[in-house]
């Protein structure tokens, strides 16, 4: 399997995670790790990099969070007929696709959140994925969506949002300890919600938007 990644708006692939022989010598760990990234750029596409809101690139040591832009044939010319979203997407010829990522030594680019999911809590980015990561290696956690929810003091703070495996118990209080366990502790779930099922497009994908709904009723942020 190799993994790829694309939009729509990019016809659809701009990264593939090549790989190399060295990989081949790392532990199955280490392996699945690597092939968890998005890789490097199909050069016959365009060009493919990960910026700092001020444009400056970020380095290669896998840490500064950026956003993932491409430029090249491939890329859409805009939205039909909405040229407001077409300016807010494409700016001096590069796509902004909304996914923060950062950049490994070796070039390749590893996705961390969605712009819109990034949870900011007292001033620390935290990523919803990474969080998520970390939650899905728990034997008894069948599905999750980690959201921010608001906070008096902090602004908001991560949410996890669990579906359990059949017949598998878990407490918000087991959970919360988990996380804090296995990741620094202020991205740790500050309150643990179990539910039944998770909502979903009918191609499977997770609508983080209606939960976000669900817990920002009468607040700012809902997006």
């Amino acid at each position: 399997m190799i993994h790829v990644y694309g939009l729509t708006e990019t016809s659809p692939f701009i990264l593939y995670n090549e790989w190399k022989k060295e990989f081949d010598s790392q532990s199955a760990e280490e392996q699945a790790t690597i092939k968890a990234r998005q890789g490097i750029e199909l050069a016959f596409n365009g060009e493919t990099k990960v910026i700092h809101q001020d444009g400056e690139e970020v380095r290669w040591n896998g840490e500064e969070l950026g956003e993932i832009i491409t430029r090249g044939n491939v890329v859409m010319k805009g939205y039909y007929k909405d040229p407001d979203k077409t300016n807010a997407a494409i700016r001096d010829g590069w796509f902004y696709t909304g996914d923060l990522a950062v950049t490994h030594p070796d070039g390749f680019i590893e996705i961390r959140d969605r712009a819109k999911d990034l949870i900011i809590s007292g001033g620390e980015n935290i990523s919803s994925t990474e969080v998520e990561g970390v939650l899905y290696k728990h034997p008894a956690v069948l599905e999750v969506a980690v959201i921010a929810i608001p906070d008096e003091k902090w602004g908001e703070v991560p949410l996890a949002i669990i579906v359990l495996h059949a017949d598998a118990q878990l407490t918000e209080e087991e959970v919360i300890r988990y996380c804090r366990d296995n990741m620094a502790h202020f991205k740790a779930p500050k309150a643990v919600t179990f539910v039944e099922e998770l909502p979903k497009t009918a191609t499977g994908k997770l609508q983080k938007y209606r939960l976000r709904e669900m817990f920002w009723e009468g607040s700012k942020k809902v997006n």
